[in-house]
């Protein structure tokens, strides 16, 4: 005889980059198992891959290819699995900002934590008279690769990000998809842009809806009162 099946509730969200509502259900013991193990393991690409995986099984609306969504959809969705998993609330410790060393505990309702939008934020760039290129958002995937401390593979990877998110390069007679191009094409191409074009492109990434959420702080020793702006999933997991 089977042992009983015990019943899991379904939730529902909106995506943040698309408006698109998905269902989903909390993490159970063998994802949360699965983090925890990658997160001992110290190794970014790792715990990428349980992440990665964790959300795909807590997923329940069919078609959704996680490591397509971009990061921001991807945080957001994670916290709001968590909250339905272990609970709402978050305890934090942040530094006072007038003094740069006294900390103050907070506890944050995840309920509360949305992605911010910028309202000057496009993904749609003029480059030249009759030339435009429509970008696209990074993925988790890509985010982990870039993330490198070597100085100048960081600039040279800094190429290879913005060239792995351009979406189409168009003029009134032709169409170049991402697809139809290779990486280093796309490289040399970025790197004919003039400095004021390239500006308009890095601004796409300065400006891309992230995870944020202002925090209201008094210093127990100055009585100073601060706003603390915490972002990336990282920030609000302590």
């Amino acid at each position: 005889m089977p042992l009983p099946k015990i019943a899991t509730p379904t939730h529902e969200l909106e995506l943040p980059s698309t408006g698109q509502k998905i269902k989903y259900r909390p993490f159970l013991v063998k994802e949360e198992k699965l983090l925890l193990l990658a997160m001992a393991t110290e190794d970014s690409k790792e715990l990428t891959l349980a992440l990665k995986t964790a959300i795909e099984n807590c997923i329940e609306t069919p078609g959704i290819k996680v490591e397509k969504l971009p990061t921001f959809d991807l945080e957001y969705i994670f916290l709001n699995i968590r909250t339905r998993s272990v609970g709402n609330e978050i305890e934090l410790s942040l530094i006072c900002p007038d003094d740069g060393v006294t900390t103050v505990p907070v506890t944050l309702d995840i309920d509360n934590i949305k992605v911010k939008k910028n309202k000057d934020h496009k993904t749609d760039f003029k480059i030249g008279d009759d030339i435009m290129v429509k970008l696209k958002y990074p993925s988790l995937d890509e985010f982990s690769n870039y993330n490198l401390g070597d100085e100048e593979k960081t600039v040279e990877q800094s190429f290879e990000m913005i060239a792995d998110c351009i979406d189409k390069i168009f003029t009134e007679e032709e169409v170049w998809s991402h697809e139809d191009l290779s990486r280093e094409e796309l490289v040399e191409w970025v790197e004919q842009m003039n400095s004021e074009q390239f500006k308009m492109i890095e601004s796409f990434f300065d400006t891309m809806p992230k995870l944020s959420h202002t925090v209201k702080i008094t210093n127990p020793k100055t009585k100073v009162k601060s706003d603390v702006v915490i972002e990336g999933l990282s920030s609000f997991l302590g």
